[in-house]
C-alpha cells in the first residue's frame, strides 16, 4: 500500500506551500493534501485517551501521520475559518480529518477507523493563507477568529449525526469550509438528489 501516513518529527525549519509542508509525499491526492488540506494537525493532549486504549500506541509525534503535533488546540476550541500564524506561515483550519483505510493499517487494526470517529479526536486541516516556514517548538497564534463559524467538532458531529438541519445549514454557511467536505454535506441538503 502507498501512504505517506507514517511521519517522524523532524529537526530544523520547513516551508508551509500552498498545497503540502516541504518534503511530506502525501500519496494519494484525489483525499489527501491540495490546497484545503495542505497541513494536518494532531493535538498532543490526544496521546493520552489513544495510549489507554491502544497497546501499540507509538509515543512520538505524528503517529496519525500528522504535520504538526500541537499543544492547546483542540477540535472543540478551533472554529472551521480561524486563521493562525505559525512561524512566518499563516494558516486557516478548513475542516475535520475524516480517517481512511490507511489509518487501519497503521495501527493494524480493522475497528480503527469507527474508533477515530466516536473519539471525536478527528485532528483538523489547515489551508496555507501565506507561506513560510516553521520548525518545531514555534507558536501557534490566532490571528483571526469568525465567531460565527462552527467548531471542528460540530463538523465532526454533523457527519456523524444526519438528523440536524440547523447545524447542516450553519456548516454550509461557512465559507471556507474545505471544498470536499461541503460537497458532502450538500448532498444532504432536502431537495438534492443522492448519488
Amino acid at each position: 500500500m502507498k501512504t505517506g501516513i507514517f511521519k517522524k518529527p523532524v529537526d530544523g525549519r520547513r516551508m508551509l506551500r500552498l498545497d503540502n509542508v516541504e518534503g511530506d509525499q502525501q500519496a494519494d491526492l484525489r483525499v489527501h493534501g491540495g490546497t484545503d488540506k495542505a497541513v494536518y494537525g494532531y493535538p498532543a493532549e490526544h496521546y493520552e485517551y489513544w495510549k489507554t486504549l491502544l497497546v501499540d500506541m507509538p509515543s512520538e509525534s505524528g503517529a496519525f501521520g500528522e504535520n504538526l503535533t500541537t499543544a492547546g488546540l483542540t477540535e472543540n476550541s478551533l472554529h472551521i475559518s480561524d486563521h493562525f500564524q505559525v512561524g512566518n506561515a499563516v494558516l486557516r483550519v478548513t475542516q475535520p480529518r475524516i480517517p481512511c483505510l490507511k489509518l487501519a493499517a497503521r495501527f493494524r487494526r480493522s475497528d480503527m477507523i469507527d474508533l477515530f470517529h466516536r473519539s471525536g479526536r478527528s485532528g483538523f486541516y489547515f489551508a496555507v493563507v501565506e507561506e513560510g516556514g516553521l520548525g518545531a517548538g514555534d507558536a501557534i497564534e490566532l490571528r483571526h477568529r469568525d465567531t460565527k463559524a462552527v467548531t471542528v467538532a460540530d463538523v465532526n458531529r454533523l457527519y456523524l449525526d444526519k438528523g440536524d438541519p440547523e447545524l447542516l445549514d450553519r456548516v454550509l454557511d461557512v465559507p471556507t469550509l474545505a471544498g470536499s467536505m461541503r460537497r458532502h454535506f450538500e448532498k444532504r441538503r432536502p431537495g438534492k438528489s443522492r448519488r
